[in-house]
């Protein structure tokens, strides 16, 4: 009986990353300067590749819709726990949350896909290099990147569905910075066996699948490679992968990490750290890594400040 007189919950309280007033400052600091970097280097890829006709390709298609993905993913949270950190309650309405849910797992997961679908695109230009134009022409890349959203939008309509369903009443206070199943689960009034068990195959559909779609590319990648005569080829192709690889292991590391575990009733500040990692901080190192270790792109910088 004193369940059912509970009211449903119309906001929640975030607790946050710290209650200290001069660590909010500081980190309020540090998430200005992450979420700055963050917008104007995927605004610089995306407007790069859009004016320059050199960075045409399947391989930079793939890249700006996943710059475009990594804004909005970082948009949708970073501007809020910047807002947070300069006042003393921290509160999210019932609907804002919904929707922080909605848009984080439908740019989350077509990110999840985007970098599947980046992964076999390095393995046509190295493995089949041939018939690398008629194998990815621009039909094709259109349908996978259309696909990649497609993919992220079921995902995100089956986990919002399962977790917004449960009843949240009384507790509203979440040790968290941002809206997440996980975090908001641990809320729930009622169990929560379903909605945990619909997340998982929904992880395995768009987390896991995509990493053996990887983990296969990448082995008959490498073995192409190690066949190569030339020295100059190898360190061609390795440079090509390299930068793909490396945000391959940064972003999925910390979301399966996050989302492919049994959920606990306690959420921990390590848990709190792993989503900083994949919600600001790799959104961040994306265009750093693509620009640092990619000549094209330096170059199309280059020709775009000459103008």
């Amino acid at each position: 009986m004193g369940e059912e007189n509970q009211t449903y919950v119309t906001e929640f309280v975030f607790l946050g990353l710290s209650q200290d007033p001069h660590t909010q400052v500081l980190l309020f600091l540090l998430f200005l300067i992450i979420y700055l970097l963050t917008v104007l280097g995927n605004l610089l890829i995306v407007v790069l590749i859009h004016i320059d006709s050199r960075l045409h390709t399947p391989m930079y298609f793939f890249l700006r819709n996943l710059s475009f993905a990594d804004l909005c993913f970082s948009t949708t949270t970073v501007p809020q726990v910047l807002a947070h950190f300069l006042v003393k309650r921290k509160t999210i309405s019932f609907a804002g949350c919904s929707t922080q849910i909605v848009v984080l797992l439908l740019v989350g997961c077509t990110e999840c896909a985007l970098l599947a679908v980046m992964s076999y695109d390095r393995y046509v230009a190295v493995c089949k290099p041939l018939r690398y134009s008629t194998i990815m022409t621009h039909w094709v890349c259109a349908q996978l990147a259309i696909g990649s959203w497609a993919s992220g939008a079921f995902v995100s309509l089956v986990d919002t569905t399962f977790t917004l369903c449960l009843p949240y009443r009384g507790n509203n206070v979440i040790n968290h910075f941002f809206c997440e199943p996980p975090a908001l689960l641990k809320l729930a009034s009622a169990d929560t066996y379903r909605t945990e068990m619909a997340i998982f195959a929904m992880g395995v559909a768009i987390l896991l699948a995509p990493v053996c779609l990887i983990l296969v590319s990448y082995w008959n990648i490498i073995s192409t490679v190690i066949q190569m005569q030339a020295g100059e080829g190898r360190l061609k192709a390795f440079s090509t992968c390299g930068s793909h690889l490396t945000v391959v292991v940064l972003f999925y590391g910390s979301a399966i990490f996050a989302y492919m575990r049994p959920n606990s009733k306690i959420m921990n500040e390590r848990d709190k750290v792993i989503s900083v990692f994949y919600s600001a901080v790799t959104p961040m190192l994306n265009p750093i890594i693509y620009s640092l270790r990619n000549k094209d792109v330096k170059g199309a910088l280059r020709r775009v400040t000459a103008k």
